[in-house]
């Protein structure tokens, strides 16, 4: 006989949060939502990842490119680049990631002197960078003859024709630094100097790298970074169940900090298969988290498995209808309250903390909250980012409002049939094509949101997400309820507030 589970799915907007005793001390600026990434021996040493804030970008054409990747790396989160693209496509955002923000950045973009101010718009274009290295065989390893920034050549007066050994700054005019150089010393140098870039070559002359003023006064507006101990952006990459012999070499060569099996439902044994050969060929220097599971049963199974994180939900996602077509899933706080405690449990057990993730079913940046006190170590979101400028897709106008376009990875437009264990093809959908209003830039919105975050953690009297799962108090919530929590019995003014 089939088993049945009597107490109701529930989800987020089900549940509150009761306040607790707050000390002086517990105000918003002195809140750490630093969380731990991967797996772990609790107690005895810190996760080898940690995120600084609890957002990661969600594993889908419609969200997680390179430039949303950079975006929220730079908040201190992490994106996962989506995996239903050609290898080397998918590959050459993780390096351009990687490529983005170091100390020491390996220049992409070099021209020889015998190029043409043409050639030297075409890369700019290409490769949107305001500097441009000019070596002696055109490679980010050649011999240094010289630089070219804007400051070089004038849109009306120079000729498109003009080589580029004619407007350069020779070297012999360069302020540059040799190759052992801190990165300390080489801002004392730029700011010495007053330069927007410092090349640093080796005894041969040959360029090693570049190292810029914008990364040392992004870094100081972005505190948060999320960084390698190279200086470079954290990025992971989604990966599945049918290419990984050749995809996850591709991206281990290419730099991924952490990859991610992107299914519809992770209890299965191709999960097994693709975390035992990943096991078998690397051991445990590629961290890998997998999923999406709902019970104790698939946590314990992935964990068990050997992935570095486990993934929490199935069907939650807004513009997922697997629930609808294949009647499976379940509530996402429900879920996630199960998952927590087989989490703790586990650890109990072998003294390593596997972390989770919760991936779907967040509405209101106050779910958020919620689903951290539930005993999530950090959040998966797909809809939230794609509203903003950084996610891949366009940016229309409908009906007088400005729209995102955003689809699920199962819809028929992502065509993802190797999200989906067993399938060799998508022969129906399980996610729709759809719009999300537009939002603006990533920076603002996750400000807004942190800081909303950080003041409902003070509320309940906790510092950090820790303290927070441990004191948290959550209280179940009547129909009637839910509409008390809201404005009610008054009439809004348009241009209130409350409406945006």
């Amino acid at each position: 006989m089939a088993t049945y589970h009597t107490e109701p799915s529930r989800t987020f907007s089900e549940y509150l949060l009761i306040p607790g005793y707050s000390d002086r001390n517990c105000i918003p600026s002195n809140v750490s939502l630093k969380t731990p990434l991967v797996r772990f021996r609790k107690g005895a040493e810190e996760s080898p990842l940690a995120l600084q804030i609890p957002l990661t970008s969600a594993i889908m054409q419609a969200v997680s490119g390179d430039a949303m990747a950079i975006a929220l790396a730079r908040e201190g989160g992490l994106s996962f680049i989506y995996g239903s693209q050609p290898i080397e496509e998918q590959a050459a955002m993780v390096r351009k990631v990687k490529g983005y923000k170091a100390g020491f950045v390996t220049s992409d973009s070099n021209l020889t002197p015998e190029h043409t101010l043409e050639d030297l718009i075409a890369l700019k274009e290409k490769k949107g960078h305001s500097t441009i290295a000019v070596t002696d065989d055109g490679t980010s390893g050649g011999k240094l003859l010289g630089l070219v920034s804007s400051r070089d050549w004038r849109p009306s007066r120079t000729q498109l024709d003009t080589p580029l050994g004619k407007i350069m700054t020779p070297f012999e005019s360069l302020i540059y630094g040799y190759e052992g150089i801190t990165l300390s010393e080489a801002n004392d140098l730029i700011w010495d100097n007053k330069l927007n870039t410092l090349p640093i070559i080796d005894r041969d002359r040959k360029l090693r790298y570049l190292v810029f003023r914008k990364d040392y006064e992004s870094h100081k507006k972005h505190p948060l970074e999320l960084l390698d101990d190279r200086k470079r952006y954290l990025v992971g990459a989604g990966i599945n169940t049918r290419d990984y012999r050749e995809r996850v070499p591709a991206l281990v060569e290419a730099e991924a900090d952490v990859l991610c099996i992107d299914s519809s439902e992770g209890h299965t044994e191709w999960q097994k298969i693709t975390l035992d050969w990943i096991r078998s060929t690397y051991g445990e220097t590629v961290k890998v988290g997998a999923g999406n599971v709902v019970d104790r049963a698939g946590f314990r199974f992935l964990a068990e498995c050997g992935a570095d994180f486990v993934k929490v939900g199935i069907g939650g996602g807004s513009i997922c209808i697997t629930r609808e077509t294949k009647g499976i899933g379940r509530g996402q706080a429900t879920a996630l309250i199960e998952v927590a405690r087989a989490r703790d449990e586990y650890f109990e057990e072998t003294g390593i903390y596997v972390p989770i993730c919760s991936d779907g079913g967040i509405v209101f940046d106050y779910h958020m909250t919620l689903a951290l006190a539930m005993g999530a170590d950090f959040l998966m979101l797909g809809r939230y980012f794609a509203r903003f400028d950084e996610s891949p897709t366009q940016k229309v106008l409908i009906k007088g409002q400005y729209m995102k376009e955003y689809w699920g990875e199962g819809s028929a437009r992502a065509r993802n049939w190797q999200r989906y264990e067993g399938e060799g093809r998508l022969s129906f959908v399980e996610g729709v094509d759809s719009y999300v209003p537009y939002a603006g830039k990533l920076r603002d919105n996750v400000e807004l949101t942190l800081s909303k975050i950080r003041s409902t953690m003070c509320n309940c009297g906790s510092l950090t997400i820790e303290d927070l799962q441990k004191n948290a108090q959550l209280t179940l919530v009547s129909s009637t309820s839910i509409v008390e929590g809201g404005a009610h019995d008054v009439l809004l003014k348009e241009s209130d507030e409350y409406h945006r």
